[in-house]
């Protein structure tokens, strides 16, 4: 087992990382190459998914200087060789973002390409602004998106779709991201990390265990089913939260109720004063 990771003792250098209670905010630091995901970025960002995996929170990625990512850093790539491909430098890093225990909240503005894209595509939401620029350039530099865009991009918006961003370098702005579902809201940039953190409030509301095993569960294969679910279930049912807050759910419908009927009785007791005067 890895030893224990405090994020506020780490120290980083292609991103910045700010920890809350219940969140965790990173931002990727290479303003200089607009956010250029090298080796440097991905070792930085494999401590913090050990840290999210320790203690699981709401991870919300976002880029500085109005530019989500663009691209992997093309200085490096251009010296990769096949072993290197066969490392999954990059995909190895988007499949464990993508497993985090709890949701991704990947927040775009500005470009958000290559190998930035595909790590938007490793998020559970994407949020952008009006700015945001995202695809994948990759075969016109003669090599594939191979940190997951291949499989991904497709189960996100479609095969028609993903096909023209893989094949034709369709790159999207934000309308055509939103009718796609690619993003789900759009926001000015300096309200897009507000929009984040209010996004992750929403998230914050719920039972924090129930978000994680649904989590798992929506991303089980579809053979798991519903076999997973009934025992995913299971767990839940057994958990102090499920009976804390169906009780104050039945709390709080008593109560409203019992105002409706004191509302009520106190309308009729009105209406029969009147009458006898």
């Amino acid at each position: 087992m890895p030893a224990a990771v405090d994020l506020a003792a780490e120290k980083f250098h292609a991103l910045l990382v700010e920890e809350r209670g219940d969140r965790v905010v990173v931002l990727l630091n290479r303003p200089e190459v607009r956010n250029a995901i090298d080796q440097q970025m991905v070792d930085e960002l494999h401590v913090v998914c050990t840290a999210l995996e320790q203690n699981p929170k709401v991870l919300i990625i976002a880029g500085v200087d109005g530019v989500f990512a663009s691209g992997a850093d093309i200085g490096q790539l251009r010296e990769r060789r096949r072993d290197d491909a066969l490392q999954g430098i990059n995909s190895t890093i988007f499949v464990r973002i993508a497993k985090l225990p709890m949701p991704v909240i990947a927040a775009l503005d500005g470009y958000c390409l290559g190998g930035g894209a595909e790590l938007a595509y490793a998020a559970d939401f994407r949020i952008g602004t009006p700015g945001v620029r995202i695809g994948n350039p990759e075969t016109g530099l003669g090599i594939l998106a191979a940190a997951g865009a291949s499989w991904r991009l497709k189960e996100l918006v479609g095969e028609p779709v993903a096909k023209q961003i893989l094949l034709a370098g369709r790159i999207l702005g934000a309308d055509e991201a939103l009718a796609v579902n690619l993003i789900t809201e759009v926001h000015e940039p300096a309200g897009l990390l507000d929009a984040a953190h209010n996004l992750a409030d929403r998230i914050g509301r719920q039972d924090p265990l129930a978000v994680r095993i649904t989590k798992s569960v929506f991303h089980a294969p579809a053979e798991a089913h519903p076999l997973i679910d009934q025992l995913a279930q299971g767990i839940l049912f057994e958990s102090e939260a499920k009976f804390d807050r169906m009780q104050a759910f039945l709390d709080k419908n008593a109560a409203k109720k019992a105002r409706k009927a004191d509302k009520n009785a106190a309308g009729s007791a009105a209406a029969e004063t009147g009458e006898k005067n």
